[in-house]
């Protein structure tokens, strides 16, 4: 951390780290928000007929939403008729510990409900519902501690919901209302007051969710819209670089921050870039090329090698410097998700609903096992498709097709 941020926040960011071991997943994309667990000790080789299933959970709830795993719970969303709610699951059986109702359930015809991963911090958490209610409940019980909303900070709900996960950084909730009054906000994560709100960065919302990074001793956060990539000043929330994206129609992957560079990504056609940061409002562009049009099942970096599912390319290994594809298949696994962990990347497919581990290394697809998930739901929109991402944690890789929530056991024997 940088030696200027103040001691509150130094102090917030030890606490929460006094929470986490190396098992947990406390947020969207793990500790770090860049999809990469440091668990050791599973599987690298799963049997003919994939894992062993531990439990199946038909008790989750419409939505698309993650996973955060500390402990023995496991927390996510999901919708009934009328509501969505905040769910805490036990890890050992699947069995639900409690769940808690933040909002009207939101209508899309692509698939209903929440799309957030709450956020877990210490004995807290952040949850952002499909209609914008953000909501920070106790985890012990899921009770209330406050709640606000976003067309209260001039959101407005973009056309498939609120899908971000809030940010906990310090003594800060960060989030994106996106709007005139300001695209990212930053809240007291204690009393949800404002602490600030970005005036000078104004882009609607989209659906990508904020990362914060250390760069030439400023902590910053750095979000993704449809028009633009943007670092803003994690003290005042003022713009510090800003970059053009040719985004089109909807703009949904997370930005990885590297060696002093940005890399982001998007689907229908609008491709990847990478830009490096400097001591100006405007980054060096290294590139911007077609190679990762990845549409929403993320993009992740394993050294300085990126992976991902490329529209019309297949799953790809990209350079991470150049931008080059390094290798692609396109025929073994359809267009879906991943996650990496232990060396090896999990991909989900979207359409048949299968697991495959693979080598995470630029020498092409060695793979290693696959699975499907059994049963699949039968409420899932027919628009739809399997939209939530894998996660590996404790041992255990967690899937889901929207009520029905599945846990392997991936431990090495």
């Amino acid at each position: 951390m940088s030696a200027i941020r103040p001691w509150s926040a130094l102090l917030g960011v030890a606490l929460f780290a006094s929470f986490v071991v190396a098992a947990d997943w406390p947020q969207w994309r793990g500790p770090n928000r860049d999809d990469v667990s440091k668990e050791q000790d599973l599987q690298q080789e799963w049997p003919a007929d994939g894992p062993s299933k531990l439990w199946l959970s038909d008790k989750v709830g419409i939505g698309y939403s993650g996973f955060a795993v500390v402990g023995d719970t496991l927390y996510t969303m999901g919708a009934d008729d009328a509501n969505e709610s905040v769910l805490a699951i036990n890890v050992a059986d699947g069995s639900v510990k409690w769940s808690t109702p933040i909002g009207e359930r939101l209508k899309n015809g692509w698939g209903d409900g929440p799309r957030c991963t709450p956020t877990i911090d210490g004995d807290r958490l952040y949850a952002l519902g499909g209609r914008g209610g953000l909501a920070c409940l106790s985890v012990a019980d899921g009770s209330e501690v406050w709640k606000v909303e976003m067309k209260d900070f001039g959101g407005r709900t973009p056309n498939w919901g609120y899908c971000e996960s809030p940010l906990i950084d310090g003594e800060k909730c960060l989030c994106t209302p996106g709007g005139s009054d300001g695209a990212i906000l930053a809240l007291n994560k204690t009393t949800g007051e404002k602490i600030w709100q970005s005036k000078d960065f104004t882009d609607g919302a989209q659906y990508s969710s904020i990362i914060a990074a250390e760069h030439s001793g400023k902590r910053q956060y750095i979000q993704l819209t449809q028009k633009s990539v943007v670092g803003v000043d994690a003290a005042s929330g003022d713009i510090l670089w800003t970059t053009g994206f040719e985004g089109r129609t909807a703009v949904i992957p997370t930005p990885i921050f590297h060696d002093g560079c940005v890399y982001v990504a998007s689907g229908y056609g609008a491709g990847c870039k990478l830009v490096k940061l400097n001591d100006t409002a405007e980054p060096e562009e290294i590139y911007v090329n077609k190679n990762m049009t990845n549409h929403h099942g993320g993009v992740v970096l394993v050294g300085e090698h990126l992976y991902g599912y490329s529209d019309g390319k297949g799953w790809i290994c990209q350079d991470f410097k150049t931008g080059e594809i390094v290798w692609s298949e396109k025929n073994k696994l359809g267009k879906g998700s991943l996650t990496c962990a232990g060396g090896k990347l999990y991909l989900y497919s979207e359409r048949g609903g299968e697991a495959v581990l693979i080598d995470a290394t630029p020498d092409g697809w060695q793979e290693h096992g696959r699975l499907k998930i059994d049963p699949q739901s039968m409420q899932r929109s027919q628009r739809g498709a399997i939209w939530t991402h894998p996660v590996v944690a404790g041992g255990k890789l967690f899937l889901r097709d929207q009520e029905l929530l599945a846990a392997y056991d991936i431990k090495a024997n």
